[in-house]
């Protein structure tokens, strides 16, 4: 019985850290993108790793994502993979790759 506690006690932990962890890279990125700004630069302040191109932000399933504007890499930062395979995961989630826009807010009759 103490397992089953233990385990779930570690975790709520993990939650706890993985939550901090975004929200600590959300204000870090804020940050940046307004000292970007004071100095007048692009808001794309970060090199890719693979190339000579800028990454730039865009929104995938609520999770800003890092992409190249050459290679058109895709750069994650820590606990975005899990967020968007956990919507992925969610109930009804299959219906809405393959029927685009047909299954939100729509009730059946």
């Amino acid at each position: 019985m103490a397992d089953s506690f233990d385990e779930r006690r570690r975790a709520l932990e993990e939650d706890y850290f993985k939550r901090k962890d975004r929200e600590t890279l959300a204000r870090l990125r804020e940050s940046m993108r307004e000292a970007a700004k004071a100095r007048g630069e692009d808001v794309s302040t970060l090199g890719c790793p693979r190339c000579d191109g800028r990454l730039h932000e865009v929104v995938f399933d609520d999770v800003r994502i890092d992409r190249c504007d050459r290679c058109e890499g895709v750069w994650l930062d820590s606990g975005e993979l899990e967020h968007i395979i956990s919507q992925e995961k969610a109930s009804g989630r299959w219906l809405s790759v393959l029927w685009p826009g047909g299954t939100r807010g729509q009730t059946t009759e």
